[in-house]
């Protein structure tokens, strides 16, 4: 088989980002029969035992609500990233493996996010003293169908509801740390969804995480007042820009308000942002994207980081 003949039997991959798609290509290729070589998880460290690591994205802080915090993968204006929400825990004991069911049993409240995960016969989770979460899940909750830029999107979504779900629950020591090993029915070195090597212990990879996303208002939600919008930036040192669409008519909207916000810097929520306005009784998207696409017309394509759809009025 010659070298065009092999090129084409590769799966082509949708645009991932550029650290990840960096990784696949050193580390996944195709084989001399056309089959991907499974490929190490991002984050894993270098050893089992936590040190000095790659730098990971900052954890959720300590909360007293019920609320599990669930990352997704959602389509962006430039490819793939993760994306939290906040989602009902129902008071369950275990809130790593509560947050972790949700990621692999429900649907996004944002239709612009999906999950991979399916729903598993067995999940279990704990945490040690030396904080490290191990995860141990069913071979069943693998969909051996995705490819594999989604497949590392996927173990990583893993890892950041697990840390984020111990961190919430304060069951960790967020100022050391934080690792996560994956256990398929109890074993180590497995493959996840017949892609991505495990047997390592896991970080956050923050080149992951979605540019922008919107925090509250949440997909869907009613508002009797102003809307104030809190979200969070991976890039604290550039303006964003954000948009309010109003639905003119059913499937068309226009620009009712737009302008540039500047994340924080405060070290216990750094790249945090927030704006209000207020706005007359209607149904309206609320959108975040780079700072010089701010007065685009909605209409030249999806520019966007993140977006929810919000109602103003009774």
């Amino acid at each position: 088989m010659g070298p065009t003949a092999l090129r084409a039997r590769c799966r082509l991959w949708p645009a991932v980002p550029a650290v990840l798609a960096a990784a696949v290509v050193s580390l996944a290729g195709c084989t001399a029969v056309g089959s991907p070589q499974p490929s190490i998880a991002a984050g894993a460290t270098a050893s089992q035992v936590p040190g000095n690591t790659q730098p990971s994205a900052p954890l959720e802080t300590s909360q007293t609500s019920a609320k599990a915090p669930v990352y997704w993968l959602g389509r962006a204006k430039d490819g793939v990233y993760l994306y939290r929400e906040f989602r009902d825990a129902g008071g369950q004991d275990n809130p790593i493996a509560t947050a972790l069911r949700i990621m692999m049993s429900q649907k996004p409240l944002d239709p612009d996010y999906f999950s991979p995960w399916q729903t598993p016969k067995k999940l279990a989770a704990s945490v040690s003293g030396r904080n490290v979460i191990t995860v141990d899940v069913s071979a069943d909750a693998f969909n051996t169908g995705v490819d594999e830029p989604t497949a590392q999107l996927a173990v990583q979504q893993l890892v950041y509801t697990a840390t984020a779900a111990a961190a919430s629950a304060g069951l960790i020591d967020s100022d050391q740390p934080i690792s996560v090993m994956l256990l398929v029915d109890g074993h180590t070195s497995q493959l996840a969804f017949e892609r991505v090597q495990l047997g390592q212990l896991m970080q956050r990879d923050p080149s992951m995480l979605a540019p922008a996303w919107i925090i509250d208002p949440q997909e869907g939600v009613g508002l009797d007042g102003p809307l104030k919008v809190l979200g969070r930036s991976t890039r604290a040192d550039q303006e964003l820009g954000w948009q309010v669409l109003r639905r003119d008519s059913p499937g068309k909207s226009s620009v009712y308000l737009s302008g540039t916000v500047a994340p924080g810097t405060q070290s216990s929520r750094p790249g945090e942002f927030t704006f209000t306005v207020n706005l007359p009784p209607g149904d309206y998207e609320v959108r975040v994207l780079p700072k010089e696409e701010a007065s685009a017309a909605p209409n030249t394509g999806n520019t966007a980081w993140d977006s929810k759809d919000v109602h103003v009025g009774p």
